[in-house]
């Protein structure tokens, strides 16, 4: 901007304003929020910073503001005062209202700005990680219905399964495949506006509008995009309003025929708390769900991700991963992150031994929660009888022994109750439990076969 006054000296300081407030509040805050603020003017002892949108600037001036001003005025500074304005364009950089008082940070808004269209999509929309693309998703059994409407929706340049609704436990790749569509479309669709956000920040935007009287913005801000991407939708569970907002949001979107994507953890039809209505419409386009990982799906994303990170790997610790953290895709590309970092810096091979003493707390973690439903099923595999006599009521001992095995191992190896570990056994008594676990001590003692048949089993569940 010519005559801007921006001087030498500025500029070196506006460097160091930068570089503190990014140690000070950390890589990610910073390159959300304060990373977009633009020096442009230095005038009368004023400088002034550009933000892309109203949101920001309140929210940095609410957060930051004071620590801003400090720094530029600290020490033998030009500075007296700093004003944050919405810059729309060139010419509405001259149009400000006058400035504040020197003791205040100037918030007002440039006289006729607005948000054009295309800053719609920034202005809420979550960042996107970068590894979170279709091209490293390890498709199994498990999840390849997802994967399949995933990609069908990505690659459609219309709406189809209007919604696409994800729903899985934590850690499977929910996030990863909401991800992934996000990126896929801005790659190859640009003129797409696609907004991905959390259910939480949903929330509070609406909240937000509400609190400054602003929804008709809130209302033009989510109807105007082509995909709009919810995560963990059942975070407004139980909130009311929000669920109203979201219920015109998704109606409008998908009667002008504007994709939706969700993801839950849950079914719609599971989602307490969540108003009947809603919970119908969530289901009307595809429900895709994805189970609990295999031991196959496990090894293919360890041997994905040891490709990944470049780490030697010996086949046999990506087996004992495999088989020993079931809980989450997340933490077992975190235990292999971890063990391959700790044979870098120390200098050390990667074996079974070095493995299992870096993981040794992920390891006892992942032992305690061995469920009774994986104990019941395991042992009715290896007795040879139907896991749905682990709840009949059937006596015979070709039934009942295995029965009372398989609540020894769910009192050692969980850490259920008594009284919860019978519910899962057809609604028994926790005496009958305690009178299992004692038989089966008993029978260790004075039967060597079957002593080692309950071993056995234990070093496979634990194993």
């Amino acid at each position: 901007m010519a005559g801007n006054g921006l001087t030498q000296e500025i500029n070196a300081r506006w460097t160091r304003v930068r570089g503190v407030l990014r140690a000070e509040v950390g890589d990610s805050a910073y390159k959300s929020w304060l990373k977009p603020l633009g020096l442009v003017e230095f005038s009368g002892g004023v400088v002034r910073l550009s933000v892309p949108t109203r949101f920001m600037r309140d929210w940095i001036a609410n957060h930051y503001g004071n620590r801003i001003t400090e720094l530029w005025r600290d020490g033998n500074s030009p500075v007296t005062e700093v004003e944050i304005f919405v810059l729309s364009d060139a010419e509405d950089a001259r149009t400000q209202t006058p400035p504040k008082a020197p003791s205040e940070i100037a918030v007002s808004a440039t006289v006729g700005a607005r948000v054009s269209p295309d800053r719609v999509e920034g202005d809420v929309s979550a960042a996107l990680d970068q590894r979170f693309k279709f091209d490293n998703f390890v498709v199994g059994k498990p999840n390849e219905l997802a994967y399949a409407a995933a990609r069908r929706v990505a690659d459609a340049e219309t709406a189809t399964y209007n919604p696409l609704f994800l729903y899985g436990g934590v850690g499977l790749g929910k996030t990863h495949l909401m991800h992934a569509i996000a990126w896929h479309i801005r790659e190859h669709q640009p003129g797409r506006k696609v907004v991905y956000l959390s259910a939480e920040k949903f929330m509070y935007y609406f909240i937000r509008a509400l609190r400054f009287q602003d929804t008709m913005a809130f209302k033009e801000r989510f109807r105007s995009v082509d995909v709009l991407m919810i995560d963990d939708v059942q975070f407004i569970n139980g909130k009311e309003s929000t669920q109203e907002e979201f219920f015109h949001t998704f109606n409008d979107l998908v009667d002008n025929n504007r994709q939706v994507v969700v993801s839950a953890d849950k079914s719609p039809s599971d989602l307490e708390g969540m108003e009947e209505r809603l919970r119908s419409r969530l289901g009307w386009g595809l429900v895709a769900d994805i189970h609990a990982t295999t031991y196959e799906l496990r090894l293919g994303i360890l041997q994905s991700k040891k490709d990944e990170i470049g780490a030697v790997v010996p086949d046999k610790v990506l087996e004992f991963l495999a088989h020993k953290i079931t809980s989450s895709v997340r933490e077992l590309e975190g235990a292999l992150n971890r063990v391959a970092a700790h044979a870098s810096l120390i200098g050390r091979e990667i074996t079974l031994e070095t493995c299992q003493e870096v993981l040794h707390d992920l390891l006892r973690a992942s032992d305690r929660r061995i469920s009774i439903e994986e104990i019941q099923k395991r042992v009715a595999e290896h007795f040879n009888i139907r896991l749905a006599d682990m709840h009949s009521a059937r006596r015979s001992r070709a039934v009942a022994r295995p029965r009372q095995v398989a609540m020894y191992l769910a009192k050692q190896l969980t850490s259920r109750s008594l009284p919860e570990i019978g519910r899962k056994f057809g609604g028994r008594d926790h005496t009958t439990v305690m009178h299992a676990v004692k038989k089966v001590e008993e029978l260790r003692t004075s039967d060597t076969t079957f002593a080692e048949d309950v071993d056995l089993l234990r070093r496979m569940l634990e194993g």
